[in-house]
């Protein structure tokens, strides 16, 4: 082996700044037998950082129900697979760009879009949706409309230019967010069941090719500088924030779908995070064999690239294939004929070895498995929380009435309405979008029809930070009931867990509860976890924020003609809570919003009602027993009722059960609830079903007026809600200069 001498010298200082600590770089340094080369540093810190290797989270992981009847891939591919029947499979994941969005928010959240759209195609997959799901500091900060400005116009901005619309997503405030903000991106892709194609690369001496756009100086070290947590320095990391061609994408969409077609393909991986390095050491670990690169036959925008940069950059819109014998010359006139680069750069081997050649030196040979297969794996001390206490309404005084607090709760940062953001999102384009943003979940029809994917965002960072377990139930169930109450049947959800610093007992603490909640409540509800991201060291300063486990639902509605809004739709219709109303305020909204105040135990979560529940109220729309369903969440039920009439522009007049504090049990936040508003003259059978199958269901009045009207208060006029409802984000956000 010629292998390249050193220059410059490895040193401490350079093993610490490239991410590795000490005894991960001895453990590197025993498997190599030698020093390694700069390019090799560089290789091992992309690929043992915590953002490519998962080295602080996958014992946990591991422990996640992730195989089901219509999972076809679950976690360790690009994308999660699963059958929705005809022959036709969902693609999807969800992925975060933190750390880019917060020093450079429009190219971080455009390339976050993109990015999690190529996992979705490189899998065979035409994307048909793309979601999100944000998290930014207090709006009084001084940064935070410029992040959200920017954030949402990057999101728009690549996802209207790539011509795939934005279905759906969430959208929160909370000062733990003021110095790391969360940027998670979801998408969605059909693909035919038997043409789905996979990373790992087969065959000795099959060509290696490079598709796509140029390699640039843009990203490098970008996956590193998302395994760490921020400092005073953030502002100067800008360079390792990639730059994003939404226009070049979509030609490499088109490109390679058809290359795919005409059976060129045996495996493929996006460039994504680490680049080059990633998807070449992924390619040949997963299959067994050996890759060897030459550089020189990379396209480059710039002159004098070394091989550390080629390696290490994260320059977008490209990816790496293994063709069929025979097919290099079809695949070449496909992907020139798209106006993109395609270039041999490699082949595979038998030798288990990753090299990699520039300008006739070798200036890296590896263990190709053992990089993947011996990077560091930490079971981190963990301490769990210390309980908080239960919060009982008495302890909440009502310090104003129930229609002063219904008007700051939906004119709050959390709930006020997001039509700002999603309007400059492209929802309605490829024309399938039956629900836009605004309900409990999007509705996309599949092709013609009837059939249709359910998509959702859910997390409740309050509910986590309280009671991690509860929290990660909680986020699960709140996905299962946004799905359910559109009339979807849920079927598997991906996962964005972001968490601070996972050395630190107390951060680990958090992580460890939120999976074993996500788990729980994903094998209760027979709602696998297909796919998923980790990111960690979200924290500036020392500072973390609150533990965010987003979970990305998917559920299928076989009969679009079946589904459900939220709106009222016509006068004199019954209204119904279904599920236990106790009148939970811990961690409420309205503790947080009107009280000021942020204690308590959350609510607990009862995954054997959640089901019931769910499974109750799903026969209900299927049977057209019922003309609007609104899932209960923050606020509680008079928000929730607040959302139905603004939707359906027509008020209700609403009663109550003695009992119970008015605030308690209008703005409490018990779970397993739905509102369901009776179709003219099913109010009996609803009551006689309900009995039957052992559901609670409460009636608490009737649709009809102008107005919500509640006994002992002021009417709450469906007009004033709305202007209250609609008018804070757009107001907050043209007050920036």
């Amino acid at each position: 082996m010629n292998l390249i001498p050193n220059t410059p010298r490895i040193t401490p200082e350079l093993v610490a700044e490239h991410g590795l600590k000490p005894d991960e770089y001895q453990r590197f340094i025993a498997l190599i037998g030698r020093e390694p080369s700069l390019t090799e540093l560089g290789i091992v810190s992309a690929m043992w950082n915590e953002h490519c290797s998962y080295k602080s989270s996958k014992v946990w992981l591991r422990t996640l129900p992730t195989t089901g009847p219509r999972v076809i891939q679950g976690p360790g591919e690009n994308a999660g697979v699963v059958d929705i029947g005809d022959g036709l499979a969902a693609v999807f994941k969800m992925e975060s760009h933190n750390h880019p969005s917060f020093i450079e928010p429009y190219q971080g959240a455009a390339t976050g879009v993109g990015g999690i759209l190529r996992d979705v195609f490189t899998m065979g997959a035409r994307p048909i949706a793309a979601l999100n799901a944000l998290r930014f500091g207090n709006c009084h900060h001084p940064r935070t409309r410029h992040l959200l400005a920017g954030v949402v116009a990057g999101i728009g901005g690549y996802g209207n230019s790539f011509g795939v619309p934005t279905v759906g997503g969430s959208v929160g405030f909370h000062s733990r967010y003021n110095g790391n903000i969360l940027v998670n991106a979801m998408a969605v892709g059909l693909a035919r069941t038997d043409e789905i194609f996979y990373a790992a690369a087969s065959g000795v001496g099959r060509a290696i090719v490079y598709l796509g756009s140029k390699t640039g100086r843009d990203g490098i070290h970008g996956a590193t500088m998302a395994s760490a947590e921020f400092g005073a320095d953030a502002e100067e990391k800008r360079p390792t924030v990639q730059v994003g061609d939404p226009f070049a994408e979509k030609l490499l969409l088109e490109a390679c779908l058809e290359i795919m077609k005409a059976g060129c393909v045996v495996s493929i991986q996006d460039m994504g995070a680490a680049g080059l390095t990633s998807s070449a050491v992924e390619m040949g670990a997963k299959g067994g064999l050996g890759i060897e690169l030459d550089l020189d036959a990379v396209p480059c925008r710039e002159t004098g690239m070394t091989a550390y940069e080629m390696m290490l950059s994260e320059s977008q819109e490209r990816m790496l294939m293994v063709l069929a014998p025979g097919k290099e010359a079809e695949a070449e006139a496909i992907f020139r004929k798209w106006g993109l680069d395609f270039a041999i750069i490699g082949h595979t081997t038998d030798t288990l070895r990753f090299v990699v050649k520039h300008k006739g030196l070798v200036e890296a040979d590896l263990p190709i498995k053992d990089l993947g297969d011996q990077a560091p794996e930490y079971y981190r001390p963990h301490t769990d929380p210390q309980p908080r206490p239960v919060i009982a309404a008495k302890d909440v005084p009502d310090t104003v009435s129930l229609a002063d607090a219904l008007e700051q709760l939906v004119m709050s940062p959390d709930l006020c309405s997001k039509r700002w953001i999603w309007e400059q999102y492209d929802h309605l384009i490829l024309g399938n979008t039956v629900q836009k943003p605004g309900g409990d979940a999007a509705v996309i029809r599949v092709e013609d029809g009837p059939k249709a994917l359910a998509l959702t965002t859910d997390v409740t960072p309050r509910y986590c930070e309280a009671d991690p377990f509860e929290g990660g139930k909680q986020a699960v169930a709140e996905a299962w009931r946004n799905l359910t109450a559109v009339g979807a049947t849920p079927i598997a959800v991906t996962d964005n867990l972001n968490f601070g610093n996972p050395e630190r007992p107390e951060i680990m603490g958090q992580f460890v509860g939120c999976v074993k909640g996500i788990g729980a409540a994903c094998e209760a509800l027979d709602f696998p976890v297909v796919s998923g991201n980790v990111s960690l060291y979200n924290e500036t300063n020392g500072k973390a924020i609150l533990p965010t486990p987003t979970i990305g639902g998917v559920g299928l509605i076989e009969d679009l003609a079946k589904s459900m809004t939220l709106a009222f739709k016509a006068a004199g219709e019954a209204i119904y809570v279904v599920g236990k109303t106790e009148g939970w305020l811990g961690a409420s909204a309205y503790l947080f919003t009107v009280c000021d105040r942020e204690e308590g135990a959350p609510p607990p979560v009862d995954l054997v009602a959640e089901k019931r529940n769910g499974d109750f109220v799903r026969s209900l729309i299927h049977q057209e027993l019922v003309t609007a369903v609104h899932d209960v969440s923050d606020g509680g039920l008079l928000v929730a009722l607040a959302e139905m009439a603004m939707a359906g522009n027509m008020g209700a007049s609403l009663d109550r059960p003695h009992g119970i504090p008015a605030h308690a049990f209008w703005f409490g936040e018990d779970q397993a609830r739905y509102v369901i508003v009776a179709a003219h003259g099913q109010g009996p059978e609803l009551v006689r079903r309900a009995e039957a199958a052992g559901v609670p269901l409460m009636k608490i009045g009737k649709t009809g007026g102008d107005r919500l009207a509640l006994p002992g208060e002021r009417s709450i006029f469906v007009e004033t809600l709305r202007d209250r409802n609609e008018t804070w984000l757009p107001i907050y956000m043209g007050a920036s200069a």
